[in-house]
């Protein structure tokens, strides 16, 4: 590549940027220019160029080379099928800004699908995030099938279910989990599951062509923990066995075996099967993750991964 070459690749690289702060991470051109080191008006060209060069138009449609190298080091590292990575645009290490859009994009494609698919969704704010950056769609072909229960333990629907929400803006065929979360006791659960219209969704889920599943941390601020799930006696355990993270409510440990605890003894979610040759995307980003991202990696729990550069760095430190 000749140096005319490098600079205009790097002027690009640098374009996307500044259009990703500006058009996704509603940064100000003031700010994009202190983050970036640069002029107000180096930005403000930055930013006009993105547009006219194409590469900003809802979504980032532009790779940038620093989130390449991570997604390939990330791919290589732990097998997987594929690993999208979003610029971090904050300095919160807990960020999952621009994930919404990222898995909109991967999801937009296989709705766009004229073969017919089962698609399979677990649930979670950063999976409700991608269904709201949906496209409105008319996918009649394909079956949209949950993999966790939509009652909460107080008989609510769920606050994050995904799969409903997909479903309506797709208008696509939807196939709900109709039972609690965790199921009062593993007797409960037994009957539960028995009921020959779940275990034709538990089939469903099983057999699906695509599934996307956010990525639970455990600790006070787990969801499991704040929705009254798990109690402090059981935390306190779970943090003494080495539980690291969980999958559509199943509890594993550092390496991403499941863990032997009440909970997963009680809940309801589609079984995860390891080492799936069909995609199983994570979703998720952030330093209070990264344990339960690595051991869903570890494991194979999910074979393809989306996240943020921020996080992506830290899994490849471990």
């Amino acid at each position: 590549m000749s140096k005319k070459q490098q600079h205009d690749s790097q002027k690009l690289d640098d374009a996307a940027r500044a259009g990703w702060l500006y058009y996704v991470g509603g940064k100000t051109q003031d700010e994009i220019a202190k983050m970036l080191n640069i002029s107000r008006q180096s930005a403000q060209r930055l930013v006009a160029l993105s547009m006219s060069e194409g590469l900003v138009k809802v979504r980032l449609e532009h790779p940038i080379a620093r989130c390449m190298e991570l997604a390939k080091a990330i791919k290589e590292r732990f097998g997987l099928q594929f690993c999208d990575v979003v610029p971090a645009i904050t300095e919160d290490p807990n960020s999952t800004l621009g994930l919404g859009q990222a898995g909109a994009a991967v999801i937009e494609r296989t709705l766009r699908s004229e073969t017919p698919k089962t698609i399979a969704f677990g649930t979670g704010r950063v999976l409700r995030a991608c269904a709201d950056e949906l496209s409105l769609l008319h996918c009649p072909q394909h079956k949209i099938v949950s993999l966790v229960g939509n009652i909460a333990n107080n008989g609510e629907a769920t606050r994050y279910d995904v799969a409903v929400h997909i479903a309506d803006r797709v208008k696509a065929q939807h196939y709900p989990m109709p039972l609690p979360v965790i199921a009062n006791s593993e007797a409960e659960k037994h009957v539960l599951h028995q009921q020959s219209h779940v275990a034709r969704i538990h089939a469903l889920a099983k057999e699906a062509d695509i599934t996307f599943v956010g990525i639970g941390n455990l600790g006070s601020t787990s969801p499991l923990h704040v929705d009254g799930f798990i109690d402090d006696e059981e935390m306190a355990y779970l943090s003494e066995v080495g539980a690291a993270g969980e999958i559509i409510s199943w509890i594993y440990n550092r390496e991403g075996a499941i863990v032997d605890c009440k909970i997963n003894k009680r809940v309801t979610s589609s079984e995860l099967s390891l080492s799936n040759s069909k995609p199983v995307v994570g979703i998720a980003s952030g330093m209070n993750k990264r344990d339960a991202i690595l051991g869903a990696l570890r494991s194979k729990l999910i074979n393809a991964l989306i996240t943020n550069e921020t996080t992506a760095a830290a899994l490849l430190e471990n």
